[in-house]
């Protein structure tokens, strides 16, 4: 007890703050890999964890889409593509994030279904 009668603060509760809801990051990226290398390259990122490639073209060129659970998930996906060998430039396309829950709404297409 302190003087004036108050239990010490660490006699107080604590509360965690509640866990965030899971999370989808979803990303796309535009890879340009040297043509030569363009074999080794699409392996690698095929054996990325939640990576799909959607076209390549005989240039070198790849789209890629990634999913990934958090943020320092995504960036990690994202730093291990550009460092691959053969891999010449990169450039995000684009990315969103947002709970788990939200993602998996179903949304009405106004057509009543």
């Amino acid at each position: 007890m302190q003087r004036d009668g108050t239990p010490p603060m660490s006699a107080l509760p604590h509360s965690s703050p509640p866990a965030a809801p899971p999370e989808l990051h979803i990303a796309s990226m535009v890879v340009h890999a040297a043509p030569r290398r363009l074999p080794d390259v699409r392996q690698a990122i095929l054996s990325i964890s939640g990576a799909e490639i959607h076209g390549a073209s005989d240039s070198g060129k790849l789209v890629v889409t990634l999913e990934a659970p958090s943020t320092d998930d995504m960036m990690a996906r994202i730093s291990e593509i550009q460092r691959l060998d053969g891999v010449l430039a990169s450039a995000l396309v684009y990315q969103h994030a947002d709970s788990l829950d939200a993602m998996n709404e179903e949304i009405d297409d106004g057509n009543g279904s």
